[in-house]
C-alpha cells in the first residue's frame, strides 16, 4: 500500500485526455504543474474567465486549447476528464455541469458548501456515468498510508490491544512554504462567489462555516480513513468559540472516540499531528506542510509493554509529493475504471459531518 504510486506501471495505448479549469493559487502552483508532468496525461485544454490571465498560463505551459470558461470547455467533445479550482461555492456547480457533459472531475476540497448541493453534483455523475475524485491529498502521503497500513494491522493482531482514542491537533501555520513555482498574475478581478452555506444555517454564520469546512475538512476525512469508519461517523459534542473554528469536536467513528482540535498560531511552522492511541502504545503522524514537496508525513510507532519500544518507520516516498501522487491516481484510475481513493460518494459523508458540527454548535447558541 505504502509503494510509490509513480512506480505503478500502465498499459495504457491512449493517454487520458486532460483539461484544467481554473487559474488562481492553487492551480498554478500546484496542480497545473502536477498534471502537465504526467506522462500518461494528455494536457489538451484550459478554461479561465479572466482572459488575460488564462492566455498567459496557456502559453506558459504550451496547452494547446483555451476557453473563457468552463462551459465552452465542456462542449469540447476531445475533453474526457478536467481538473476544477474556484472558489468553494462555485466549483461544486462547476463540477456538476462538467459531470453532466460526460467529463470525470477531480477538484478541490471541499467538494460542496451543502449535503444539498453534494447530493446534486453526485446525481449529475451517477446520470452521465462520470465520476468524481476529490483532492484529499493526506490520504495519498506515503507517510499516511504506512500510519493506516500499521492501525489496521494492529487492530487485527491485537498486539497493541483495545483502540482507545484517536486524535487530530490542526493548529496551521506557514503551509506554503517559499514554493517557488511561477505564478502569472494580471490586474483582472477573480470570478465572484456568494457566501453560501447549508439553506438552515443563518447568513451570520455562512462566512465562519465556509472557514471551518474549508480548513477542517482535510481533518475529518483523514481520521475517518485511519479509522476506516466509512459512513460511521456521528457528532458527540462541539465546543467551539464565537469564531466559530477555535476548539474541538468529539465524533464517534465506527465505535473509537475521535477528536478535533482546531485553531490557529501566530506561528512559522506546520503544527499538526494524529495520534491513534491503543491500551498498550499508539502510532502517531506529524503533518509535513501543505505545501513543502518531497517531505511525506512522519510517524511514530509505540509499544508500551514489558519492554517498551519506539519505532520511526519511514514509508518508501520515492521522494515524491503527496500532491503529485494524488494528481498520478487520478489519472490511473480514470484510465482503468477503477474506484477512487478519495470519491465523491465518500466525500459525502464529510459534507454531512460538517453541517453536523454547526447545527449542534448555532443550536448551543439558541439560534435555531
Amino acid at each position: 500500500m505504502n509503494a510509490c504510486l509513480g512506480e505503478e506501471k500502465s498499459a495504457l495505448v491512449e493517454r487520458v485526455r486532460f483539461g484544467y479549469v481554473g487559474c488562481g493559487f492553487m492551480a498554478q502552483k500546484v496542480h497545473i504543474p502536477n498534471f502537465k508532468d504526467i506522462p500518461s496525461c494528455e494536457f489538451l485544454a484550459l478554461a479561465e474567465v479572466r482572459e488575460k490571465l488564462g492566455r498567459k498560463v496557456q502559453s506558459r505551459y504550451g496547452i494547446p486549447r483555451f476557453y473563457r470558461n468552463h462551459l465552452e470547455l465542456a462542449d469540447d467533445p476531445d475533453i474526457e476528464a478536467v481538473g476544477v479550482s474556484a472558489p468553494f461555492a462555485l466549483q461544486g456547480e462547476i463540477a456538476r455541469d462538467l459531470l453532466a457533459a460526460r467529463k470525470h472531475i477531480f477538484m478541490e476540497k471541499p467538494m460542496a458548501v451543502s449535503v444539498e448541493q453534494a447530493e446534486m453534483i453526485l446525481a449529475a455523475g451517477k446520470a452521465s456515468g462520470r465520476r468524481l475524485m476529490v483532492a484529499y491529498m493526506k490520504r495519498y502521503d506515503a507517510g499516511n498510508e504506512l500510519v493506516k497500513e500499521t492501525v489496521a494491522r494492529h487492530r487485527s493482531d491485537g498486539e497493541l490491544g483495545r483502540m482507545l482514542l484517536a486524535r487530530n491537533h490542526g493548529f496551521c501555520g506557514d503551509w506554503i512554504c517559499n514554493l517557488d513555482t511561477p505564478m502569472e498574475t494580471t490586474d483582472e478581478k477573480p470570478p465572484e462567489s456568494p457566501e453560501q452555506g447549508p439553506s438552515w444555517l443563518p447568513k451570520e454564520f455562512h462566512r465562519s462555516y465556509i472557514g471551518y469546512l474549508q480548513q477542517y475538512t482535510h481533518n475529518v476525512n483523514l481520521l475517518r480513513w485511519f479509522l476506516d469508519a466509512g459512513e460511521n461517523v456521528k457528532v458527540k459534542h462541539v465546543d467551539l468559540d464565537a469564531d466559530g473554528m477555535t476548539g474541538l469536536v468529539v465524533f464517534d467513528m465506527a465505535g473509537v472516540r475521535a477528536i478535533i482540535e482546531s485553531g490557529s498560531l501566530s506561528h512559522y511552522r506546520w503544527d499538526e499531528e494524529t495520534q491513534i492511541y491503543f491500551q498498550h502504545g499508539w502510532v502517531k503522524t506529524w503533518a509535513p506542510p501543505l505545501l513543502l514537496k518531497n517531505v511525506p508525513a512522519e510517524i511514530e510507532i509505540y509499544r508500551a509493554r514489558n519492554i517498551q519500544e519506539f519505532r520511526r518507520p519511514i514509508p518508501k516516498s520515492c521522494w515524491t509529493w503527496s500532491y503529485k501522487r494524488e494528481a498520478e491516481h487520478f489519472i490511473e484510475r480514470v484510465a482503468s475504471g477503477e474506484p477512487f481513493r478519495s470519491s465523491g460518494e465518500d466525500t459525502l459523508t464529510d459534507v454531512r459531518i460538517f453541517e453536523d458540527i454547526y447545527r449542534t454548535y448555532v443550536r448551543d447558541r439558541g439560534l435555531l
